[in-house]
């Protein structure tokens, strides 16, 4: 990216209170964007947003809420439009993973891991959309995809299929938003270094062992990928996914 290349750009990103949304979000404000960033826990989100401000002197706002709530759905779109005049990116980074067994998986767990990952995702394009389109100067949206949406992973089929089902939405919403200069495109991590993922001591020795480039991805290897996807550098791409995980996938290793 050149330097500032988001100047007077205004993004809203979900979930990003740590980890690969964090990076996201902080990337983008180092590129002069003004960025809404959302958490659902309210000391990851004004801790995220004040480092942000802090590290780049750029305007980020943090907004406290659940990304899967159709009212703050609205709330982040309009909060966007109050503080920055518009919107032109909307990153749905916002999920949750809820491992279990198939034969047993709670009806709670699957609707709770749908509303999210799926309906949270739909009507933030949604509502983001419907910006961008009253605006008449186009947008982009991005969507979080997994490995797991390509590949079978142990006790996640719930969580797998909303990965697949987010591929299938950008495809779809290229019919719908392409005359409105609209791009929809989806990335897919695999094993990824977050505050998260770190709590296992074994996880970047096991990951590293079985992905082909020697070690999982950073936040910032997904970042950077994210960002191009948003950036004037990619409008004429949509539709599309891009996987991020070292080659894991080309060889599919299990990790247990």
């Amino acid at each position: 990216m050149n330097p500032k290349s988001f100047k007077n750009k205004v993004a809203v990103v979900t979930g990003a209170g740590q980890g690969i949304g964090f990076e996201i979000c902080r990337q983008l404000a180092l590129e002069g964007a003004a960025v809404i960033l959302n958490d659902i826990d309210p000391s990851l989100a004004d801790a995220a947003g004040k480092r942000i401000n802090e590290e780049t002197g750029g305007s980020c706002i943090a907004l406290t809420g659940d990304a899967g709530d159709l009212s703050f759905i609205r709330q982040m779109i309009n909060t966007a439009v109050s503080e920055f005049g518009k919107l032109d990116i909307a990153i749905a980074n916002a999920g949750i993973t809820l491992f279990g067994d198939f034969f047993t998986y709670p009806e709670d767990a699957f609707f709770k891991v749908m509303q999210l990952n799926l309906g949270g995702t739909f009507f933030f394009a949604q509502a983001a959309a419907n910006q961008m389109k009253q605006q008449q100067n186009g947008g982009s949206l991005l969507f979080m995809s997994s490995v797991t949406g390509h590949q079978a992973h142990k006790d996640l089929a719930a969580y797998g299929m909303t990965k697949a089902a987010l591929e299938m939405l950008a495809k779809n919403l290229v019919i719908e938003l392409s005359e409105y200069k609209i791009n929809v495109n989806t990335i897919a991590p695999g094993a990824t270094l977050t505050e998260r993922t770190q709590e296992d001591a074994q996880y970047y020795s096991t990951w590293s062992q079985i992905t082909p480039m020697g070690r999982p991805a950073y936040s910032s290897d997904i970042a950077e990928a994210a960002l191009f996807l948003v950036s004037d550098k990619a409008k004429h791409i949509t539709g599309q996914s891009l996987v991020i995980d070292g080659g894991w996938t080309c060889v599919s290793p299990s990790p247990f």
